[in-house]
């Protein structure tokens, strides 16, 4: 004979066989309501899917669906006001859902779960949630990327130095290099695109593993969660999270281009740099030195993408041996996810108030831009094309040049001709013409290149592209 008073203490959702409750470790490690609770609205968008289609299929009356329905709707009000109780000992949002459901409806409520298991509830809300992740993450790069655009066009012409090896390479513009960001965000957002069509199959009615004897109807539900499709396989519907390690790998190549763009702000920020200053609003100051400005934000940025690569690795870990179907295991991946949905978030919005914020200082940028003899390359280019001299030659004169200037202590274009020629006969006075910065970078006009005229077309293209 089973003890009442025990059985009592078992869970009320799946201790029916149970004549002890769980010990206290196994029922704190079990519990994930704590972080799950923020699963609350697609586990009833869920839950009230499953309901109209069961009412559909008549496996439940309209009458007990309608009660449903508008039990949950109120659940959903007392969430979003604060006033709803979450109990760990219900485990997680979706038996907390549940056992509201039975308090405020009675007996009808336990309908709710025919032909339906919490894996593939579960499986159901998570997509849910991590598709709603993919739209925010898409629309919060698109807004980066406006951000970024809107200053390009500013600084179509604004002189700076590029860097190889962070040594002084080449000059360009700051628009041409805040346009190679709007590239690789494009990218991201491209990526975001494709997890979202690939993870928006329906996994509602696969029911534990092996689907159901109830005759539902999985194209309603898929339709009625927005979904394109059911999934194809129960099995795979229930057991999978390659949905979620795409999203956590999407992100963490988006932290990645957040980051390095953040990590030049610190530099450009910097007293040695002194390209760029941040306002007020997206500076901090120091407990001790008075004078400090530092870039919290950017190296904040810098700094979460170590743990967004970390919330990859983990559940990669944790699903790289799981056997089919569901596992308790599979608990761990909704915490990681969560974290990272947050936080690129936060990066993303926290990067596009700093590059709408920074003002240029032009001309310390433009005198950067001359420093280290960046136009080498220039004279190369002039010697191979208007001397006809094969490039590799070419590069090695203009070695020649840069090392009998930088002996004289000066730049190539303060060098006479006479100097000049002293190095390479050949040379004629019509090299002046390219050894300025600015005709330096007015020349590279070839597609993608840094002249402002092609920074203006590339600005235009972009937002075309990107539809901005």
């Amino acid at each position: 004979m089973v003890d009442s008073k025990k059985d009592k203490n078992a869970n009320p959702m799946w201790g029916g066989g149970f004549a002890r409750p769980p010990a206290d470790a196994l029922a704190k490690i079990n519990a994930s309501v704590a972080f799950d609770k923020r699963l609350y609205r697609q586990d009833i968008a869920g839950s009230i899917a499953h309901a109209r289609m069961l009412a559909k299929q008549k496996i439940i009356s309209d009458a007990d669906a309608k009660a449903i329905v508008a039990g949950l709707n109120d659940i959903l009000k007392s969430i979003e006001s604060g006033r709803f109780v979450f109990k760990d000992s219900l485990e997680d949002i979706h038996m907390n859902i549940e056992a509201a459901l039975k308090d405020n409806i009675g007996a009808a409520a336990g309908k709710l779960h025919t032909a339906r298991s919490r894996n593939d509830q579960v499986a159901t809300a998570f997509r849910l949630y991590v598709r709603d992740a993919l739209d925010a993450l898409d629309a919060a790069l698109r807004a980066l990327q406006a951000a970024l655009l809107k200053r390009a066009g500013e600084h179509v012409a604004t002189l700076m130095p590029g860097f190889t090896h962070l040594q002084i390479a080449q000059p360009v513009t700051l628009g041409h290099h805040l346009l190679a960001y709007v590239e690789m965000f494009g990218r991201d957002r491209s990526r975001v695109q494709d997890v979202r069509k690939r993870l928006n199959e329906s996994p509602l009615g696969a029911a534990a593993l092996a689907g159901t004897s109830f005759p539902i109807d999985r194209e309603f539900t898929a339709k009625e969660l927005g979904f394109d499709r059911p999934m194809a396989n129960s099995l795979d519907a229930v057991s999978d999270r390659d949905f979620a390690l795409e999203f956590l790998s999407v992100a963490a190549i988006c932290a990645v281009h957040l980051s390095r763009l953040a990590e030049e702000m610190v530099l450009w920020s910097s007293a040695q740099f002194s390209f760029i200053r941040f306002s007020d609003a997206w500076s901090t100051g120091s407990s001790i030195m008075p004078q400090k400005r530092n870039p919290d934000a950017a190296e904040l940025v810098r700094g979460k993408a170590g743990r967004m690569f970390g919330n990859l690795m983990s559940l990669l870990a944790t699903m790289k041996a799981l056997p089919l179907a569901y596992n308790k295991d599979m608990q761990e991946d909704k915490e990681p996810l969560f974290d990272t949905a947050e936080n690129i978030m936060l990066c993303v919005q926290a990067m596009t108030g700093m590059a709408l914020d920074f003002t240029a200082d032009k001309k310390r940028m433009a005198a950067a831009a001359g420093e280290a003899y960046a136009n080498a390359t220039d004279l190369a280019d002039w010697l191979a094309r208007e001397l006809k001299m094969p490039f590799r030659e070419a590069h090695h004169v203009a070695a020649r040049i840069v090392k009998f200037a930088s002996g004289k202590n000066k730049k190539l274009e303060e060098l006479s001709l006479k100097e000049l020629q002293s190095v390479e006969p050949k040379i004629r006075k019509d090299i002046f013409s390219v050894l300025s910065v600015e005709n330096s970078v007015a020349s590279r006009k070839s597609f993608g290149g840094t002249a402002p005229e092609n920074v203006r077309k590339a600005i235009a293209a972009a937002k075309k592209r990107f539809g901005l």
